[in-house]
C-alpha cells in the first residue's frame, strides 16, 4: 500500500462498514492509480455500492482509512467538502431535479459550489452536453427526455465540475436495454480521455472493454483482483468462476 510515486488517486486501508448487525465491508484494501479505470463486479449485496459510496463519504466508514489524492478523508473535517468537490458521481437513478431544465440541472452545482457566474456556467454546461450528445435537449425538462438521455445529462452534470475522479454506481441498471448502449458509449469516451474512474456494473462486456483492472467482490470482501482478460478467461477463485458461469448462463 506504499505509494513512492505519488500516483494513487485512491488508497483504502482496512475499510469496514457496518449497518447494524450487517457487515457490508470487511477489511477492504484497495488502490486506484491516476488515469486508470477500475471496474467492480459481484452479486447483489456484496458491498460494491457501499464501497463506492465510502470513497466520497456518502457513507461514513465504520473504521479504516480512505485517502483521496493523498488526503485522508475524515467525517466533518473542514477539507472533506473540498475533496468531495473533486469527485463526480453518477447513480443508478439519475437524481435530476424534475422542476429544472437539463441545462439548469447542470448549472446549479457550478453556481452554488464553484460560484461560477451564470454565463460561464452555461458555456461549461453546453460543452458537456455536446460531449454526451444531448446539447439539443438543454431546454427540456428531465421527464421530457428518455432514461438514457437523463443518465447522459447526469454524466454531463458530473463532468461540468471538472472532477479528478468519476464514480459510477450501476449507471445502466435503471435503463431499458435499448438505452444502455448510448450510456456505455459515453463512458467509453471518458475511458479514452484518461479520466480516473471506479465503476460498479453488471455489464460484463463493458467491463472487459473498458477496465484496466476488475475486482470481484462477495460478502463485503475483495475476492479477486485481476486484468479483464485474466479475470474473465482464467479466474483464480472458485467463487469468481461460479459467479461468471451463472452470469454467462443467464445471458444465453
Amino acid at each position: 500500500m506504499t505509494n513512492p510515486n505519488g500516483d494513487y488517486m485512491i488508497e483504502i486501508k482496512k475499510l469496514n462498514k457496518w449497518f447494524g448487525d450487517l457487515q457490508a465491508l470487511n477489511n477492504v484494501d484497495l488502490t486506484v492509480q491516476q488515469g486508470k479505470v477500475l471496474v467492480i463486479i459481484g452479486p447483489s449485496g456484496s458491498g460494491k455500492s457501499t464501497l463506492l459510496r465510502c470513497i466520497n463519504f456518502l457513507e461514513t466508514p465504520t473504521n479504516g482509512e480512505v485517502r483521496f489524492m493523498g488526503n485522508l478523508l475524515v467525517e466533518n473535517d473542514k477539507n472533506l467538502n473540498n475533496n468531495r468537490a473533486e469527485i463526480g458521481m453518477v447513480f443508478q437513478s439519475f437524481n435530476l431535479y424534475a422542476h429544472l431544465s437539463i441545462l439548469d440541472n447542470i448549472i446549479l452545482a457550478l453556481r452554488v459550489v464553484k460560484k461560477v457566474d451564470r454565463k460561464t456556467a452555461k458555456e461549461i454546461a453546453m460543452i458537456q452536453l455536446e460531449k454526451v450528445g444531448i446539447a439539443d435537449k438543454a431546454n427540456k425538462m428531465p421527464l421530457q427526455i428518455s432514461g438514457g438521455q437523463q443518465q447522459r445529462a447526469a454524466i454531463a452534470r458530473a463532468l461540468a465540475m471538472q472532477p479528478k475522479l468519476m464514480l459510477f454506481d450501476e449507471p445502466t441498471s435503471a435503463l431499458d436495454p435499448e438505452m444502455i448502449k448510448e450510456v456505455l458509449d459515453v463512458m467509453m469516451l471518458l475511458v479514452k480521455e484518461g479520466i480516473t474512474m471506479v465503476i460498479v456494473t453488471h455489464e460484463m462486456g463493458f467491463a472487459r472493454a473498458a477496465a484496466d483492472e476488475v475486482i470481484f467482490m462477495d460478502y463485503g470482501k475483495i475476492v479477486e483482483r485481476n486484468t479483464p482478460d485474466g479475470l474473465f478467461k482464467q479466474p483464480k477463485s472458485d467463487r469468481t468462476k461460479l459467479f461468471l458461469s451463472q452470469i454467462l448462463q443467464n445471458n444465453q
